[in-house]
């Protein structure tokens, strides 16, 4: 039923190859938990705003183009009514709703079920006080022949900008909803490249901090930071399966224009999959450095609390022996006894400093 769109849901974009006039839907708040609900022919998005079920009927009326719709942290009965819709197999629609998932690839009948994590660089002062270096989310991406549906968990992983970047992209979403997954993808594995370019300038400073003379760097913030870099490597190395599957082939949802681009994202994951690994390596041996020299610097007091010990033993054992109150002891009457015994024992003593210290326990 036509009817004249709000000025705010008009987004008039051009470009389109379609001339027959459109049926605008009378505009429809979007629900807390859609993001956004769009229609796109021939790569330009159609004007106006869209219920779920109006835009794939739209769709499925010019026998054309493709519905995106984003989600944010639906629960059961919300997302429902889209399942019903688009026809999603119940145990995707489980997952989305669940999260924590690992990232994985799965074919329901006609529909792709995509699951990848996203990550983001917490911001903090030193990488030897953080509590928290990487904090993760969740990005599900339901993919068919004419609509892809993603499900997001967590407030770090937005696609705001990535969609306003693609609507300008005409000829990139020409390409099918494919290509929107392929963005996606891309998207994430950006992110991934970006923090792991800085988890690697925080262990940098790490090990620079670790063969610094006297430094506080401890065993438990390394071991903190190899968390980190673990929770960096759960969201990295899973996803090569699936990505790979969908650059040879693995479904006819995905062209062979879009298969090519997934190549690169492919190609980029192995780069931050090396560097993870790499990372991982460089932290066992941090481990292994600050264990060393904490046994080091250990094994360093220990000679000087034996060597100190030795020392203070000539005194006592003077003491003991002249404190033992016999009347016939060895110029215990003597007048130069007290002066004599003092200077002897002082004399050993030094003597023993001196040996200590030549030896480096002092």
């Amino acid at each position: 039923m036509p009817a004249i769109p709000s000025l705010g849901g008009l987004r008039g974009r051009g470009g389109s190859r379609t001339k027959p006039m459109l049926e605008r839907p009378i505009p429809v708040p979007l629900s807390a938990y859609v993001v956004d609900c769009a229609v796109y022919v021939d790569g330009a998005r159609l004007p106006g705003r869209w219920t779920h079920s109006e835009a794939i009927k739209e769709v499925r009326k010019r026998h054309v183009g493709f519905v995106w719709i984003g989600l944010h942290e639906p629960d059961g009965e919300q997302i429902q009514g889209i399942a019903d819709t688009f026809g999603l197999h119940e145990l995707a629609v489980e997952d989305a709703l669940e999260a924590h998932q690992r990232p994985k690839l799965e074919r329901y009948d006609d529909t792709l079920f995509l699951v990848l994590k996203t990550v983001r660089y917490v911001e903090h002062e030193s990488p030897t006080t953080a509590n928290e270096i990487v904090e993760t989310g969740e990005l599900m991406v339901f993919l068919g022949r004419d609509f892809v549906i993603t499900v997001r968990h967590g407030n770090h992983s937005g696609l705001a900008r990535l969609r306003r970047d693609l609507d300008d992209d005409h000829e990139r979403l020409s390409l099918g909803p494919a290509a929107v997954v392929h963005a996606i993808a891309d998207h994430v594995v950006d992110h991934y490249l970006e923090v792991s370019s800085r988890i690697e300038s925080d262990i940098d400073e790490i090990e620079a901090q670790v063969f610094a003379p006297r430094s506080l760097v401890s065993a438990e913030q390394i071991y903190l930071m190899k968390r980190e870099v673990l929770e960096l490597r759960r969201a990295v190395l899973p996803l090569a399966t699936p990505v790979s599957r969908l650059a040879e082939g693995y479904t006819r949802l995905v062209p062979d224009e879009v298969r090519s681009y997934f190549r690169d994202v492919a190609d980029h994951l192995v780069t931050v999959s090396e560097r993870v690994a790499a990372f991982d390596e460089l932290l066992s041996t941090l481990v292994d450095a600050t264990v060393a020299k904490i046994s080091l610097q250990q094994n360093t007091d220990m000679r000087k609390i034996t060597a100190w010990a030795a020392i203070i033993t000539v005194p006592t054992m003077g003491a003991g022996i002249y404190g033992m109150n016999f009347d016939y002891m060895p110029e215990l009457h003597w007048k130069f006894g007290y002066p004599i015994a003092v200077t002897v024992i002082f004399a050993i003593c030094l003597l023993l400093y001196r040996i200590f210290r030549k030896n480096g326990w002092l």
